[in-house]
């Protein structure tokens, strides 16, 4: 295996990945696990007494043996390791860093990348990513070059994926949940994608789920089927045949997807319709807001739906509109009181349980309450529509690997911001994170570079499938020459 060190290692928007064998290997990753733990001590030892680190990963290719290798060089900054027993959500390695009290975590995690990425996720003991001031901290150290000596010691290892089912468990009443559903005739699939959060159902049910939710895509499978452990619906054809042949029999049925490393949510309703987390971030919190007898804001990203302030404004809540990537929202959850935090791509965080994602907490959310308002989630979704839409959501990817011509494009963009698109005027423009052309209440295109991948990203949300597909196309057509 390549191990050419890499002149520069740069995060993004959360953590550091790369391609196994070029620039992950062996030799970069132990520099960044170094700079990382130095960090982590710098900056947090004097609030954390403890000198303990939890070491996860997940199943990806090499995954465990990079966790296991990189033991002795944490070892050599003077702390103490814990590692997981097995490959291990990354909400799991969050959620025990925070409830124990420790000085924080390094998981092995490439999350939704493609199946020869793999990367590392740092997390403080507050139980979420750190902030992009400690990753340019730690740019800065592997920059310096330090080099310490690996040193062989002994380590701890626990069961943290228990530990995270036993803490969902303490939030719930598992039993209630699947009468309820039972008595609604509903089957749930749960879509581990071959991730972390493979048979994490089973076991939050204790085994017992009695037919009415089953897990596909458990196997180990380091390619992932052939896709990206994304949960978009081009990679969901497994499911939706299931769903299909189970609707068939007479069933309603429900699809819940997870990502790789378990901190990223989907669903299919029940009427085969694809649901991100535009769709399932109004769900909560127009379910959620009613119930909670407080007035604690809502927190989006800049590629989130309208219909999430819509119903929070609704409920006399505040909404923060932050930069695209978990870690922003998490430290704003951190900071203050929040009834639910969200992205485009998928991660929610529940203000009361964890200041970070969650697949699992929220696919557990979602069944609690499908079975307390005994309404199947597509006459919820339906509802939504009549009252804060119509609103339709895509997202197109673009492959981008030049990075010279970055800024190039984004130039081009602010020097030709047109008056109209579509023969709608333009009202506004944002520069918060990438550019955002506004057009009207549940209209407006964004172009943002992704963070953690080659790719341009083009957002948009519009009023009518057809505005929503001419806007794209409109929006293609804009950069072709700049990007050809």
């Amino acid at each position: 295996m390549d191990q050419t060190v890499s002149s520069t290692i740069k995060f993004g928007t959360d953590g550091w990945r790369g391609i196994i064998g070029f620039d992950f290997n062996m030799a970069n990753l132990s520099r960044v696990v170094v700079a990382s733990c130095q960090e982590l001590k710098f900056q947090y030892s004097d609030r954390v007494k403890s000198k303990k680190i939890l070491i996860g990963y997940d199943r990806r290719f090499m995954a465990e043996h990079f966790a296991k290798s990189i033991i002795p060089f944490v070892n050599a900054c003077g702390l103490e390791v814990i590692l997981s027993s097995s490959f291990v959500t990354t909400p799991s390695c969050s959620l025990y860093v925070r409830e124990l009290n420790i000085l924080g975590a390094l998981v092995i995690t490439a999350s939704h990348n493609p199946y020869n990425w793999l990367g590392l996720k740092i997390k403080n003991f507050q139980g979420s990513s750190v902030n992009e001031l400690f990753t340019k901290e730690v740019e800065r150290r592997i920059k310096l070059g330090n080099i310490t000596e690996p040193i062989k010691s002994n380590y701890q290892i626990e069961d943290i994926k228990q530990f995270h089912i036993e803490k969902i468990n303490s939030y719930f009443d598992m039993q209630f949940i699947l009468d309820r559903l039972r008595k609604m005739n509903i089957k749930v699939f749960i879509d581990a994608m071959h991730g972390s959060s493979a048979a994490s159902i089973n076991q939050l049910f204790h085994g017992n789920t009695q037919s009415v939710i089953q897990g596909i895509r458990e196997e180990k499978d380091p390619y992932f089927s052939g896709n990206p452990p994304e949960p978009l619906i081009n990679y969901l054809d497994e499911l939706k045949n299931t769903l299909l042949k189970k609707k068939e029999e007479g069933f309603k049925t429900l699809g819940i997807v997870f990502d790789g490393d378990g901190d990223r949510i989907a669903v299919i309703d029940e009427k085969g319709r694809y649901c991100s987390t535009q769709v399932l971030l109004p769900y909560f919190i127009n379910f959620l807001g009613k119930k909670a007898q407080n007035n604690y804001p809502v927190i989006k990203t800049v590629s989130g739906s309208d219909v999430i302030t819509k119903i929070a404004e609704g409920q006399n809540r505040n909404v923060f509109e932050l930069p695209v990537g978990f870690k922003y929202i998490a430290e704003k959850m951190i900071k203050e009181k929040i009834l639910i935090g969200g992205e485009e791509s998928g991660g929610i965080g529940f203000g009361h349980f964890l200041p970070e994602r969650d697949a699992l907490f929220a696919s557990i959310v979602l069944l609690d309450c499908i079975a307390k308002e005994e309404q199947y989630l597509c006459d919820s979704l339906d509802q939504i529509q009549r009252n804060y839409g119509p609103s339709f959501y895509d997202r197109i990817d673009i492959n981008f690997p030049d990075h010279s011509k970055k800024n190039a494009l984004k130039n081009y963009i602010f020097d030709n911001i047109p008056k109209y698109i579509c023969d709608y005027e333009v009202k506004s423009v944002s520069h918060q994170d990438g550019i955002k052309l506004r057009i009207d209440n549940n209209y407006w295109v964004l172009f943002r570079f992704s963070g953690t991948e080659p790719l341009l990203r083009l957002y948009c949300e519009a009023p009518s499938e057809d505005s929503l597909k001419d806007t794209l196309s409109w929006s293609k057509l804009f950069i072709k020459n700049i990007i050809s």
